[in-house]
Parts: C-alpha cells; structure tokens; sequence
C-alpha cells in the first residue's frame, strides 16, 4: 500500500469549487419550499393585487396590456431577490454560528470562494425565475421575442444580486446589518428600477435619476426579451451590467482575498 499523500492542485482547485457549489445548491433545495415554492406564491400574489386593481381594464403601456408589461418584470424581481438572498443568507449565518473557519481552511483561492458562493446564487435565482415564468405563463402570455436577452440579463441581474450578497454577507457582523442592506439598497433599487411602470411616464428628472440605477437596465433588458419593448438602449444596458459586475467583482475578491471581516 502506498503511503499518503498530499493531494496536489493545478491552477484551479476544481475539486473544491465544485464542492463549495454543491454545499450551496445543496443548502437551498433542501429547504425547496421556503427558497423556491413561496418566492413563486409572492410572486403570484403581486400579480393577482394587480389583475384584481385593474377590475377587468384593458390598461396597455406603450401599446402592450400592463399585465403581460408587468409579468416579466415580477419574474426578475423573484430571480434577482432569491440569488441575494443565497448567498447574503449562506455568508452571514456561517459566521454568527462560527463555521466560517470550514470555508475559509480548505485550499481555495479568493475567486473560487467568490465563483462557489455566486454559481450557489445565480442557480437558484434562475431556478425560481424558470419556475416563476412557467406559473405566470399561465394566467398572461410571456412571449419569447428575444431569448438571448432573457438568458444574458437574467444570469447578470442574478449574478449582480449574488455579489452584493456576497459582499453584504462580508460586511454584516448579525442579521440585523444584512436585513438593512435589503431594505435600504435593495428593496428601494428594486422597487425604483421600472418593474411597474414604464420610465417613460416620468418627469424629465426622475427619468435621468431612473437611468442611474442598474437596477433599471436588468428589469428592461429582461422585458425586451419577452415583449420586444425597452425604455432605454439594449446596448447601453449590456454595457452596464457587464461593467456593474466587474466592479462589483474586484470588491468582492478583494474583501475575500484580504479576508474583511472573515479572518480574526
């Protein structure tokens, strides 16, 4: 028999990425119903508010009925809202129980750490979007003009939205802090970004602060996907998620390479 050895890695430590991945897959779809099944019934329950509002009005947003406006817009909202909670949920809980140590000793770099925890949240945002999409379909068309659009935004918005959980996750020392990043960052982009109306209904000022918000172009780009509509530039939009998660990309791997709040 042959003695022990230790075990040797190349430029990627695969065996541990993929690990890492599946602990955080793994982590949601044992508790499907709270991370997948309610997401869905929100989601649901928005819509019916508003199909109950309009009372059978046949209201259109540039030329399209609000509610097939609207259906895209909850999709991404679902999707956006699980990935930041995956990976803000996996960080933060992790070190109030003081198991960080258990991702933090095994031999993997600040970008495998970093691809782990985003890969976990960017699949499960997809996985509720696929399912929140399928359930909507079923009350109001969800048209597939575009579809590489509705790839591209839908994994940028969930990336972007694991990444700022990631980084709120780093950052938060309890619960208390990361519920203050949903509530005061994420929420009001969320809710600001054009998910129930069109920007072209508003002031000339607040359509200029609209455009300032990433938020905006992830709801928009997505909803060109399916309806064929945008309020803003496709072009711009994919420039700017792609450069919102560079830049959110170089902070995260630089809290996880420097260890902020992760080491003692």
């Amino acid at each position: 028999m042959h003695s022990p050895s230790p075990r040797t890695y190349n430029a990627v430590n695969w065996v541990g990425l993929w690990t890492l991945y599946r602990k955080e897959v793994y982590r949601f779809l044992k508790v499907h119903t709270q991370t997948i099944s309610a997401p869905v019934v929100t989601t649901l329950l928005f819509y019916a508010v508003f199909a109950l509002a309009l009372g059978g009005a046949v209201r259109q947003v540039g030329g399209v009925p609000f509610l097939e406006f609207l259906g895209p817009g909850l999709v991404m909202m679902a999707m956006a809202q699980n990935a930041f909670a995956n990976t803000s949920s996996s960080v933060v809980i992790a070190k109030v129980q003081g198991n960080i140590v258990d991702v933090l000793m095994p031999p993997l770099s600040a970008l495998e750490l970093g691809l782990g925890y985003v890969l976990g949240g960017i699949t499960r945002g997809v996985l509720v979007g696929v399912v929140t999409a399928v359930a909507i379909s079923l009350f109001v068309p969800m048209p597939l003009s575009h579809p590489l659009y509705i790839l591209y935004h839908g994994v940028m918005a969930c990336m972007l939205l694991s990444l700022l959980g990631l980084i709120g996750g780093i950052w938060s020392e309890k619960f208390d802090h990361i519920a203050a990043v949903t509530n005061f960052v994420v929420t009001p982009l969320s809710f600001l970004s054009g998910t129930f109306y069109s920007i072209d209904s508003l002031p000339e000022g607040w359509r200029f602060v609209a455009h300032l918000n990433p938020f905006f172009y992830m709801i928009d780009g997505f909803r060109y996907g399916f309806i064929g509509q945008t309020d803003g530039t496709t072009g711009t939009g994919l420039i700017v998620m792609a450069l919102t998660n560079l830049a959110l990309w170089a902070l995260a791997l630089r809290m996880l390479h420097t260890g902020y709040k992760l080491k003692a």
